[in-house]
């Protein structure tokens, strides 16, 4: 576990103060935040597959690896220290 400091605005603060007894807004505002960051990772996996299914990035994608594969390359040459 870790404590943390969060500000909230007033209007916020004082609904959460209100309908939320003091004893059970830790697990609540846990359970909300993961809550929340599930469904953000969802919205990103979407757009991922949506994205990956556009014919467009992919050609971008083969390009920028075509790149780095010829980056590396160069890299791999290069003295060390």
């Amino acid at each position: 576990m870790r404590k943390m400091t969060l500000t909230l605005p007033d209007k916020l603060a004082d609904q959460f103060a209100k309908r939320v007894p003091a004893r059970e807004r830790s697990r609540f505002i846990s359970e909300a935040l993961s809550e929340k960051l599930i469904r953000r990772e969802r919205r990103l996996i979407r757009a991922c597959e949506i994205a990956n299914r556009n014919p467009d990035v992919a050609s971008l994608e083969r390009d920028l690896d075509m790149q780095q594969d010829g980056i590396l390359k160069c890299w791999a040459g290069a003295p060390m220290g």
